[in-house]
């Protein structure tokens, strides 16, 4: 295969041959023969020719060399470094080989390769040895300095750093790979641990002393008699943080804090916590004393206080403000403290009636309170996992409200099963079971059982009228459920007073019918009186006449406001207690005389100004927009999503209401213009809306002018069938 510099040499060859046989063909007298020899002077001119294109060749030649220098002497450069590197490559191979150069075995060659690697495995593990072994003499200098050191800080933080490289995190703890001289330096560490965390603990307590009789202790800066080794408070608690051994050293403190200090100040109701500080600090004393002062503790706020006291004492002289030593003796204490706390005053101040539970929210406030300062002091977590007071006084409100809750459902069974059937007529109480009947002048009677049972009811809703928020619902729970409870059982109770041969024949199906046409008439008699009721109120209106002046529309507006807070009060009722299609079909039946009576006043009015038309549309849209709601009650929603009073919700609303569409649409004619009408008339869309044609005859007279127009259209609608 030739190379890129062969080619190139020989084409230049090549091209070389061609000028030359060209000149050759140019210069003989017979270019079409080119055997025919060349004369001298053929031969001369030749030479000339060549000397000319060899001296042309040659300048070129230099001009491109000129112009292209640097990149001619890069190309110089590589290829001698090339030939330099080429020369190197083949005196390594000359020695690689020359092993070889007397046997052409190549066992020799596998058995060098072997050596080889034998010997850098035997190099890397001496290193490793090596390395071993001086991390092994680091760390057992470390720990003599260690042993050394002078001041309990330095001794802790040195234990703290070889920490990290004796012990293992992540092991599961077996130790039986490490060398042994490892488990050996472990074992020292592990003892010296145990001797700093003795000695610091034993200076924390000579720090912290207990009277013998209790209720009594000093706190010393520096341990009494400073002993050898002894150092100041806070620096013992420091270095047992610094090991990881904070809660050691606390344990015994807060032992002793508990049962010399907070047990004497929580159980006894009559004592005072006393702080005595000395110069500079250097001893405080906290003592815990009778006192002959009578405090109302109803709340729990002399209790609090007292404890806040003693935290406030440990947090400042023991701890030193800091956080992370409060927690550890919060960590050690709390749990105590507040099952000490609900023994001796929450578990008491329970009330067991109702009537009680709001004096009980003021325990409820104060212990709220008191959880929060500590939360202030870092004493409890911000989180409030450790709430443990607040969680049992909710817990209180909860547990007494559903046991109240069944004692209210076991008497109201108790009064049903014992049903009483006696008269109050007969039995002289009268007074107490007469009641008034809903939209009813009349009054009744009602039996004994079902004048307990409301009493009961009545009872409750009364303390859940004195009681907060969590109890109260309970409560309403608890009456609803008693009227539930009346409901289930009444009806199966005239049976067992029926004759035993009719028991076996008539079961509570048969009376069904009966009951349901009584129920149905006096569903009648309610709907026919609030009807009674809102016609008295647009009575008041007069018709609508003459709005366009301010006393008549007064009357009409006030007229309109009477209609929509009747309407809306019977919804609140009926809503709530009927079937959602009793209540539909009976809102629906006053709804439709109440827009079918304003329509008819308002379309026979005979004469309107421009100005009244105008009025009388906004007392519909005044009717419209207050009814929002009550039209929302009536409309079909099945999958749960917010309902508006959209195009969709109107079409919903005149299907089920006829007279409603008629209604708005009248809204509409008073602001059209009489061909707008006559148009809306000949299209059908009035006679949809319930329209007739003397009524839109009558309309448009009342509103505009005599005119060949009005004559016109009246002619029109005439003509047109509804």
């Amino acid at each position: 295969m030739s190379t890129p510099g062969t080619s190139s040499a020989a084409g230049s060859q090549v091209q070389a041959a061609d000028d030359v046989r060209e000149l050759l063909l140019s210069t003989t007298a017979d270019a079409s023969d080119p055997s025919t020899p060349l004369s001298a002077p053929d031969l001369r001119l030749l030479i000339d020719r060549l000397r000319l294109r060899s001296d042309r060749l040659h300048a070129s030649a230099l001009s491109f060399a000129a112009s292209n220098r640097g990149a001619l002497a890069n190309a110089l450069l590589r290829a001698a470094s090339a030939a330099d590197s080429s020369a190197s490559l083949k005196s390594s191979l000359d020695s690689a080989l020359a092993p070889l150069a007397s046997s052409p075995d190549l066992s020799d060659l596998r058995a060098l390769a072997d050596r080889l690697l034998s010997a850098r495995r035997e190099l890397a593990e001496r290193q490793e040895h090596l390395a071993a072994a001086s991390t092994i003499a680091s760390l057992a200098a470390r720990l003599r300095e260690a042993r050394a050191a002078a001041s309990p800080l330095d001794r802790a933080a040195a234990v703290a750093e070889l920490k990290t490289l004796l012990i293992d995190p992540d092991r599961s703890g077996s130790d039986q790979d490490d060398p042994v001289v490892f488990g050996l330096l472990r074992n020292d560490w592990e003892q010296l641990v145990d001797e700093l965390e003795v000695g610091l603990g034993k200076n924390v307590e000579e720090c912290v002393e207990f009277a013998p009789e209790g209720g009594k202790v000093v706190v010393r800066a520096t341990p009494r008699g400073h002993s050898g080794g002894s150092v100041e408070l806070p620096v013992a608690l420091q270095a047992l943080e610094t090991i990881d051994a904070l809660g050691y050293g606390m344990a015994k403190i807060a032992d002793l804090m508990m049962k010399h200090i907070l047990v004497p100040a929580i159980s006894n109701i009559q004592v005072s916590v006393i702080e005595e500080v000395g110069p500079e600090h250097s001893v405080s004393v906290l003592s815990v004393v009778p006192s002959e002062e009578i405090k109302d503790n109803k709340d729990g706020s002399n209790l609090y206080s007292r404890i806040i006291d003693v935290i406030k004492f440990v947090c400042k002289f023991i701890c030193m403000e800091n956080s992370k030593w409060v927690q550890s003796f919060a960590k050690l204490t709390w749990p105590r403290i507040s099952d000490l706390v609900i023994t001796h005053f929450l578990s008491k101040a329970v009330p067991n009636e109702a009537s009680k539970l709001i004096e009980f929210q003021d325990v409820v406030r104060s212990t709220v309170e008191f959880e929060n300062k500590l939360r202030g002091m870092m004493f409890l977590s911000p989180d409030r996992k450790d709430g443990k007071l607040t969680q049992f006084v909710d817990d209180v409100e909860v547990h007494f409200a559903v046991r109240k809750r069944s004692e209210i459902l076991v008497k109201a069974r108790n009064i049903l099963v014992q049903y009483d059937y006696d008269s109050p007529l007969e039995s002289g109480d009268q007074g107490d079971s007469v009641v008034d009947l809903l939209f009813q002048p009349e009054k009744c009677f009602t039996s004994k059982s079902a004048l307990l049972v409301m009493k009961l009811v009545h009872g409750a809703l009364k303390d859940a009228s004195l009681s907060s928020a969590r109890v109260a619902k309970e409560f309403c729970f608890a009456a609803r459920d008693v009227l539930l409870l009346y409901k289930a059982i009444v009806p199966v109770q005239y049976r067992a007073d029926f004759p035993s041969d009719l028991q076996k024949q008539v079961v509570f199906v048969d009376l069904a019918p009966i009951f349901s046409q009584m129920a149905d008439a006096v569903l009648r008699r309610q709907i026919q009186l609030a009807v009674d009721t809102i016609s008295e109120a647009i009575d008041g209106a007069e018709g609508f006449q003459n709005t366009h002046q301010p006393q008549h529309y007064e009357s009409a507006k006030f007229s309109i406001e009477q209609v929509v807070f009747i309407l809306e009060k019977i919804r609140i009722m009926w809503e709530s207690i009927l079937p959602r299609s009793t209540y539909r079909k009976s809102m629906c039946h006053v709804l439709g005389s109440v827009f079918s009576r304003i329509t008819r006043d308002m379309l026979l009015i005979d004469d309107m100004a421009a100005e009244e038309t105008l009025q009388l549309q906004g007392l519909i849209h005044l009717a419209l927009e207050n009814l929002s709601s009550l039209f929302l009650s009536l409309v079909e929603n099945d999958d749960g999503s917010t309902k508006f009073l959209d195009h969709d919700t109107w079409i919903q609303l005149d299907g089920i209401l006829p007279s409603l569409k008629k209604f708005r649409k009248l809204a509409e004619l008073l602001d059209m213009s009489l061909k707008s009408i006559t148009a809306c008339w000949e299209s059908g869309d009035l006679a949809r809306c319930g329209f007739t044609s003397s009524e839109v005859q009558n309309f448009i007279k009342a509103i505009f002018a005599d005119s060949p127009l009005r004559k016109e259209c009246l002619g029109w609608i005439i003509r047109t069938p509804a």
